[in-house]
């Protein structure tokens, strides 16, 4: 049974307020696919119980608590996590921003002493110091295990404070010093070794948490049951997150974010499941750096161990069966390094012309001297492609678009979530430029990793799915006669002009755990 309670005012753009309600939780699924045990050199783990195919969702697990990134405070609604043009806010702490009464009415029980303590204390903190605000106020109410289903309690997570060194020390310990300033009294008093603790498991196990799309990082939450899933940088698992629905009016039908562990492929009973915390395209060396300074840990899996396709990710081309020198290699590449600063910069600052000129200079450069499979010129083709589609020159991105997914291909793993969302951009890119017969098999291909990935109710499948109706009656068109087909098509294009593309992501969602 729902219950009713007042709550803060939610002030919209008219000024007319609307009461919200507080609702009931809502049930988490199962997890009969997976149990805690100890993996060997890596500590607890979860390993299969049941036997699993691609697709397959070992659980799914909504989040103890979360909440928006400071940098998007204003731009995603703090109940369902959409980004919208127009947001209505809260009307005592002014801080939290909904789409609209229902989802502030779902949002309220997690709000409701965060607004109060806002008001209270003045000011916003940042994402840390809210999230672990979140995170014991929910555990002075509920306890540590908020269901039969969470395999471990917050007590029970690492922290790794005594790992931290240097200026994330200080910044650590600025969080604690600014959590006890917002507290308030009215609250159950924590000591600053309870409070220590549970900055540190957010430091290192907070789950970036995206937009409605997938495609944005704009929030952090902790997912316990999450953090007991060790990493491999060839994993057997993919960490998707479902954003649920909370558009319906009445509560009672909204369903919760959560995250849904998803087997890439057969995993056997006892087998230990997995997922990488860093995208795999990078070098092993720096894959290792990168762990060890966010996870703290050393990774010894096979491909660190063994250095897997790093050969690949730093080859040189073969130009009429001869290779081209390791040092003219070896230039190209730091010159690569040194252009990709500068395009970062660019990018950074929205100048998508100097972006293109950068990527153009550089791509020049490195044609007939660096490998299709180079990470470097993976990085620059993919910006280029993703620029080029946003300032509507599709002709000249889909090229690039093409050689960055042959190249992934060599690469990732072949359901990788990346690569199908590489494969996804670029056959609509081939689909905008006019060249249907090839964005028709890449949307093809990408629909069939997005459905093992992110599952056929997500947002961007269903959106795939719709895309590759639309292509196959166009491929049929097409074959059938192809002057009519491009007539119809260019008359479709001057009534209803191309709407500009989605302005590119300054980060892209490739590392499931949040890094500093």
């Amino acid at each position: 049974m729902v219950q009713l309670e007042p709550s803060a005012i939610l002030e919209s753009a008219s000024g007319i307020p609307a009461v919200s309600l507080k609702l009931t939780e809502v049930r988490e699924e199962d997890m009969e696919f997976v149990e805690v045990f100890d993996s060997p050199g890596k500590g607890r783990g979860l390993r299969a119980t049941k036997e699993a195919w691609a697709g397959d969702v070992l659980f799914a697990e909504a989040p103890f608590a979360s909440v928006v990134f400071d940098s998007y405070a204003a731009r995603v609604c703090h109940g369902c996590f959409r980004r919208q043009e127009k947001l209505q806010r809260c009307g005592q702490c002014r801080f939290a921003q909904y789409c609209d009464r229902t989802c502030q009415r779902a949002a309220w029980e997690e709000h409701k002493q965060e607004c109060a303590a806002i008001k209270s204390y003045g000011k916003v903190p940042n994402e840390n110091v809210r999230l672990a605000a979140h995170i014991l106020w929910r555990m002075d109410k509920e306890g540590s295990v908020v269901s039969d289903m969470q395999l471990t309690t917050l007590d029970e997570l690492e922290d790794h404070i005594c790992d931290i060194t240097g200026d994330d020390l200080k910044d650590f310990k600025v969080d604690i010093h600014n959590f006890l300033d917002f507290w308030p009294r009215s609250s159950k008093p924590h000591t600053v070794d309870s409070v220590s603790h549970i900055l540190g498991v957010i430091n290192c196990n907070g789950f970036v948490v995206s937009d409605q799309r997938g495609l944005h990082a704009v929030g952090v939450g902790l997912f316990p049951n999450l953090c007991l899933v060790n990493h491999d940088c060839w994993p057997n698992c993919t960490v998707m997150l479902n954003n649920g629905n909370q558009s319906a009016v009445d509560t009672l039908y909204h369903s919760q974010k959560r995250i849904e562990l998803r087997a890439l492929g057969k995993i056997s009973p006892g087998e230990e499941v997995t997922v990488s915390y860093v995208d795999f395209l990078n070098l092993s060396e720096d894959r290792r750096r990168l762990l060890k300074q966010q996870y703290f840990f050393d990774c010894t899996c096979e491909h660190c161990t063994n250095k897997t396709k790093d050969d690949l990710k730093m080859a040189g081309a073969e130009v009429d069966g001869e290779k081209v020198p390791e040092e003219k290699v070896k230039e190209i590449t730091e010159y690569s390094r040194t252009m990709l600063e500068k395009m970062e910069k660019a990018r950074i600052e929205a100048n998508y012309n100097e972006v293109v000129k950068i990527c153009r200079e550089c791509v020049e450069k490195q044609e007939n001297v660096l490998a299709d499979t180079h990470i470097y010129q993976l990085r620059m083709w993919c910006t280029l492609s993703e620029v080029l589609s946003y300032l509507q020159f599709f002709e000249e991105a889909s090229t690039y678009a093409r050689k960055m997914v042959e190249g992934y291909l060599k690469l990732y793993h072949p359901n990788n979530a990346q690569l199908g969302m590489a494969t996804m951009r670029a056959g609509v890119t081939h689909w905008q430029a006019g060249l249907i017969e090839v964005g028709h098999g890449m949307i093809c291909k990408a629909y069939a990793i997005l459905m093992i990935t992110h599952g056929p109710t997500h947002p961007i499948t269903k959106d795939l799915e719709a895309m590759r109706v639309q292509t196959e009656m166009e491929l049929r068109m097409f074959k059938q006669n192809e002057y009519v087909y491009h007539s119809m098509r260019e008359a479709a294009l001057q009534n209803q002009p191309m709407k500009m593309m989605a302005e590119p992501a300054a980060e892209s969602i490739k590392n499931l755990f949040r890094r500093k």
